[in-house]
C-alpha cells in the first residue's frame, strides 16, 4: 500500500466533509500525523488544485465536485433514461443505446435490445470509434473545438464510408449542428446503420447521446428521415426528465459558424455479405 497516498488521501476526506476551514495543527492532532507531513499533503494537494488555503486553514476546492458530477450523472442518466429507451425501442423496433464520450471513442452505458433476430450486437461498457457512429458523432458536435486533439489526422478506417481526416469530421458535425441528430451510414461496419441525438442536463450540457441502430438494409434513409424525429423528441424528453429547460438554447461553440439549413441524409449502404451470412447479427453499434 502507498501510504503517502493514503495520508493524502485521508486528509482530503477529512477537508471535504469539514463545514470549516482546518488548519495545519488541527488536522495533524485529529488524523494522528505530523505537522510536517500534513504541510507537505496540503501543499501537494494545493498544487494539484484540489485545496487551497483561506482564512481559518484549509479548504477543499470544487475540483472535487468536478470530479464526481460525471459519476454522479452516469448513474442519473441511466435510471432516468431507462423507460424513454423502452419506449423508443418500442416505436422503432430497433437496439436503443446510451452512451457517453470518452475521449475518441464512445462507451455504451445501457441499452435496450431490438425484439429482431437480426440486430446490432453491443454490450453495456463496450466502446466504439466516436467518429464513425452516430452517438459519438452527436456528442462531438456540442464539444468544444479543442475536443477533436485528441484525434489523430487522418483518423482511423474501418470501412469505405469511414470519414478519414479532421477536415472532414469538422464538417460532418456542422452538419449534425444544422440538423439536430447524427447519422452513421455503415461507417465503423458496412452492414449497420444508425442515428443519434444528444441529451442535455440542466446546465445544457450534452452528458449523454440516445441513438437507435439496426442492419443496414433495414435501416435505410427512409426509415432513417421517419424516425429521426423520434429519436430526437426523446432525447429532449429525456433532457427535460434531467432538468434541461427546453427554452434555452445550446449555447454557440467558439470558433463555429450558425447552424446551416437544408442538410441532407445519405442513404446508408447494404451489407455486401453474401446471403448465408444474413441470419448472423451484425457486430457493431450505432
Amino acid at each position: 500500500m502507498d501510504t503517502t497516498l493514503l495520508k493524502g488521501l485521508t486528509v482530503l476526506e477529512h477537508l471535504a466533509r469539514s463545514d470549516a476551514p482546518r488548519g495545519l495543527t488541527d488536522l495533524a492532532r485529529t488524523l494522528g500525523l505530523t505537522k510536517s507531513n500534513v504541510h507537505r499533503t496540503l501543499q501537494t494537494l494545493a498544487a494539484a488544485g484540489y485545496v487551497r488555503a483561506e482564512p481559518g486553514g484549509y479548504a477543499c476546492t470544487l475540483k472535487l465536485f468536478e470530479l464526481a458530477s460525471p459519476v454522479v450523472a452516469r448513474i442519473d442518466v441511466r435510471q432516468v433514461a431507462d423507460p424513454y429507451m423502452h419506449d423508443l425501442a418500442e416505436a422503432t423496433q430497433e437496439t436503443i443505446h446510451l452512451s457517453l464520450l470518452d475521449r475518441t471513442e464512445v462507451i455504451y452505458l445501457h441499452k435496450v435490445e431490438s425484439p429482431h433476430p437480426v440486430r446490432a450486437y453491443s454490450s453495456i461498457g463496450g466502446r466504439a470509434p466516436a467518429h464513425c457512429v452516430a452517438s459519438g458523432k452527436a456528442l462531438l458536435a456540442y464539444q468544444e473545438d479543442e475536443a477533436l486533439r485528441h484525434f489523430h489526422d487522418p483518423l482511423p478506417i474501418f470501412t469505405p464510408r469511414t470519414i478519414g481526416t479532421l477536415a472532414q469530421l469538422r464538417g460532418e458535425l456542422e452538419q449534425v449542428r444544422a440538423r439536430g441528430f447524427a447519422i452513421n451510414r455503415g461507417e465503423w461496419r458496412d452492414s449497420v446503420c444508425g442515428l443519434g441525438a444528444i441529451v442535455q442536463d440542466g446546465m445544457g450540457k450534452p452528458v449523454a447521446a440516445i441513438s437507435i441502430s439496426g442492419p443496414a438494409d433495414r435501416l435505410k434513409l427512409a426509415v432513417l428521415r421517419r424516425f429521426s424525429t423520434v429519436v430526437v423528441d426523446t432525447a429532449k424528453n429525456l433532457s427535460r426528465a434531467l432538468g434541461h429547460n427546453p427554452a434555452l438554447r445550446m449555447p454557440a461553440l467558439p470558433g463555429r459558424p450558425g447552424s446551416r439549413t437544408g442538410a441532407t441524409l445519405k442513404p446508408c449502404q447494404a451489407s455486401a455479405a453474401p446471403s448465408s451470412d444474413q441470419e448472423r447479427p451484425p457486430t457493431a453499434e450505432a
